[in-house]
């Protein structure tokens, strides 16, 4: 008799966290809303920044293999005027193609709508930055949406590097999702505020 009374309760339970998993579903649009964060001044940033960890342990060969694809490959990323996170994120490649010897460019609007459909990410504003071979235009990697903290970008220039050259895709892909998301202000937002 007992474990009629266990059977019988389990629909009861089935339906009870089928209605509040129901009752949970997220939007794509408030996913990404959540995910994120148009920022238009330097103090909104830091502190969107602020929350970011930092990455602290690069495997052996980071730096070896930085320097050594760095003539093989370009950082490309999109700006716009007036946005915060295009300077920062700029500033950040810049140093980091200096040091490991990688070209950084921006490029248009057009072309990033274009890469991002192809990889079927939505648009989701200023700065986003790719890493490509330099000999194939049609190979690229996304190494960051919204500007991040140095060493995160050089994580992400490394895994790029990784997985344009033969490591599983799965492997950076997985390290690489992390995207802070601190973009600048949509244009339209600007003008309400």
């Amino acid at each position: 008799m007992i474990k009629l009374l266990v059977l019988i309760g389990i629909p009861e339970i089935v339906l009870a966290t089928g209605s509040a998993a129901a009752a949970q579903t997220v939007a794509r649009e408030q996913a990404m809303r959540a995910a994120i964060h148009p920022v238009a001044d330097v103090q909104t940033m830091q502190a969107w920044l602020s929350r970011v960890p930092v990455t602290r342990d690069f495997p052996d060969d980071f730096n070896a293999t930085l320097r050594g694809q760095g003539p093989a490959f370009v950082i490309e990323m999109t700006t716009s005027p007036g946005c915060v996170p295009c300077g920062d994120l700029w500033t950040k490649l810049a140093t980091l193609g200096r040091r490991y010897g990688w070209q950084v460019r921006t490029i248009g609007a057009q072309e990033a709508m274009i890469r991002s459909g192809r990889l079927g990410l939505p648009w989701v504003g200023n700065p986003v930055a790719w890493a490509r071979p330099i000999a194939d235009a049609g190979r690229v990697v996304p190494i960051a949406v919204g500007t991040d903290h140095g060493p995160n970008l050089a994580r992400n220039l490394y895994l790029a590097a990784k997985m344009l050259t033969g490591v599983r895709p799965a492997v950076g892909v997985r390290a690489m999702s992390k995207f802070t998301g601190i973009v600048g202000m949509p244009a339209r937002s600007l003008g309400r505020r």
